[in-house]
């Protein structure tokens, strides 16, 4: 399958500091992609370069089958930044319907257009009188024009609640099942570690770590950890049985790592009725951020 995004070797600097260092990247149609980074790791820079804004020194980089910023690139992308600013005197119709227009498509399909991303009921009202969140619907609306192959998306949770979140994720799950490919730039790692399908971990300019969740927890081997809850009168057996364990409150803690874990899981369960309840954490997309990071400045 053609990938939609391509990045071959990608590098960009500004003077004497290297923004990207030989960036390797393909996103594959219908693929969500959540790219992270703390400021400065180069996020903004391999999103402009994409976007076909700004050149970059050596490599290579296909956007749907054509060079970046040219018109095949552009008919096929859609942008959504993290501050969508539109004219506060314009209704959000008029706004949809004025960008319909620009593309060469129908104005008649912008209600249609703002009843997908929640605004139906607020579509005559001027933008000026919108919250954040709903102006960030507007610019979603905006991207959904012309059904594009490619949408970058920078923050595109910024000001929504937690029900408009649930939403949008829900939008880009349709849009990635209709084939679109979708890179989201997000500081909210809790949103993206459950609605995307791989990730992609950028630090200082480098590439530090590509895979799906369960491929980055495999990578940082970080621990696993266990609650477990013995039943009234029983601490003391689980004590014994499970040496390891710190016990706080009536609940054990307990730690491996990913090879061990059904070994331990084993032990707990052969506890039997002696065990209330087992809950296994392991660890979250922070932590494995945080892990990634930590590596690349040392």
């Amino acid at each position: 399958m053609t990938p939609t995004l391509s990045l071959q070797c990608l590098t960009k600097t500004y003077g004497a500091q290297r923004a990207l260092s030989e960036v390797s990247v393909t996103v594959a149609p219908g693929e969500r992609v959540a790219l992270l980074g703390h400021n400065g790791a180069g996020k903004s820079t391999m999103m402009k370069i994409i976007l076909g804004l700004i050149p970059f020194d050596s490599g290579d980089l296909q956007v749907a089958g054509a060079a970046p910023g040219t018109a095949e690139a552009r008919r096929h992308v859609a942008y959504l930044p993290e501050n969508a600013a539109f004219h506060p005197a314009l209704t959000g119709l008029e706004q949809i319907r004025h960008y319909l227009s620009l593309r060469g498509e129908s104005p008649s399909l912008a209600m249609d257009l703002l009843q997908r991303v929640g605004l139906g009921q607020a579509a005559t009202r001027r933008i000026g009188t919108y919250s954040k969140g709903m102006r960030q619907r507007v610019g979603l609306a905006q991207t959904l024009i012309g059904k594009p192959r490619l949408l970058v998306l920078d923050e595109p949770t910024s000001g929504l609640d937690p029900v408009s979140r649930r939403d949008f994720y829900e939008l880009l799950d349709g849009l990635a099942a209709d084939g679109a490919s979708i890179l989201l730039s997000s500081h909210a790692l809790t949103e993206v570690e459950a609605r995307t399908d791989r990730i992609l971990i950028l630090s200082g300019g480098h590439l530090v770590a590509e895979g799906s969740l369960a491929d980055l927890r495999r990578m940082a081997a970080l621990p696993i950890t266990f609650h477990v809850s013995p039943r009234q009168g029983a601490m003391a057996e689980v004590v014994l049985a499970l040496p390891e364990a710190i016990a706080s409150g009536g609940t054990l803690t307990l730690s491996c790592q990913q090879d061990q874990k059904l070994r331990l899981l084993a032990r707990i369960s052969d506890l039997g009725e002696r065990i209330a309840d087992i809950d296994v954490q392991p660890p979250t997309l922070e932590d494995i951020y945080g892990r990634f990071s930590k590596r690349a400045g040392q």
